[in-house]
């Protein structure tokens, strides 16, 4: 089967495609044939070196979320069948992950019904991510959330899953995202000078929450460059009034030194039916950009890695 692996760390350039053998499941564990891979911040940092001792020696593969068809099933696993649409988590610790012909997985769920392959492959981080942001920053009903950063996945995931919780949402995005937003229910402002005074004006008052998606240092003011330390916390934190009432999932430093919450995700999926049933009730979408062919990566990893993506980017074996 055909597979992306890097056999050294360092940038996407280390990738390559390369013919290997199919990975056998093991007990409890699944094979799909992969219809389409999800790609995410976290595939890059593996590559730069994050968690190298705690996974196996290389070569390694890339693409942590995955959708399919299923194709094996390893020894004592039940309730799921061969022909089975699913998607979820590929399993990263062999020599390939979920860029590839075939994966395994050990967790997964049913896609729905009207629910795409490409569609569903771009859920499961940003849809783990953002419940778990969501209940850490503690979110109740009623209040007045502002998403900062919500044209990306986890941002659009925290939108939809605030709205669906009953909270009303302010949202910060740029244009390609905007209407979008405002469709399924936020009141949505762009980036740019003054956008602190726009939000305040859109809350009539103080914000009950803020949560940061935004990429790490994201600046609040420009939404075309990176920002020093801190990035848009102080101004999240002067719209909330209180650094406890504000939370960020990807800038930690500058959480520390001002005291906002964070969010570091234990990816256990255990959710993974309950995001297939809001996804096949339209609740939970994450919008896809653009799909590759695997020999295409060093293109989408370029994209990716711009911080400007738009929306989700998908290999599609």
């Amino acid at each position: 089967m055909k597979a992306l692996q890097f056999d050294r760390f360092g940038s996407p350039d280390v990738i390559v495609l390369r013919d290997v053998p199919k990975p056998e499941p093991g007990p409890g564990q699944i094979r799909i044939a992969v219809r389409a891979c999800g790609l995410t911040p976290s595939d890059w940092a593996v590559i730069d070196g994050l968690l190298a001792d705690r996974l196996p020696p290389l070569p390694r593969g890339i693409g942590f979320e995955i959708a399919g068809t299923v194709d094996a099933l390893g020894e004592g696993t039940t309730g799921v069948e061969i022909g089975d649409r699913v998607f979820g988590p590929a399993a990263f610790d062999g020599p390939t992950a979920g860029a590839a012909e075939y994966a395994l997985m050990a967790a997964w769920a049913r896609i729905p019904e009207g629910v795409t392959a490409e569609q569903a492959a771009a859920l499961p981080m940003a849809a783990e991510t953002a419940w778990h942001a969501l209940d850490d920053l503690g979110v109740q009903p009623g209040e007045l959330l502002l998403v900062h950063g919500a044209g990306s996945t986890v941002g659009e995931a925290a939108v939809r899953l605030a709205l669906h919780r009953g909270v009303r949402v302010i949202a910060t995005a740029g244009p390609a995202r905007a209407a979008a937003l405002e469709e399924i229910g936020a009141r949505v402002t762009g980036y740019g000078d003054g956008m602190a005074d726009r939000v305040a004006a859109l809350a009539g008052g103080r914000l009950d929450r803020a949560l940061d998606t935004a990429p790490t240092g994201g600046r609040i003011d420009r939404a075309d460059q990176a920002a020093p330390a801190g990035g848009s916390l102080p101004t999240l934190i002067g719209l909330t009034g209180d650094s406890d009432r504000v939370l960020t999932v990807s800038d930690f430093a500058a959480a520390a030194e001002l005291g906002a919450r964070i969010t570091q995700i234990d990816l256990r999926y255990d959710r993974m039916d309950e995001f297939a049933r809001l996804a096949g009730e339209g609740v939970l979408v994450v919008s896809v950009t653009r799909a590759y062919a695997l020999d295409q990566i060093q293109e989408a990893a370029e994209l990716s890695r711009s911080r400007r993506p738009g929306g989700k980017l998908i290999l599609v074996p």
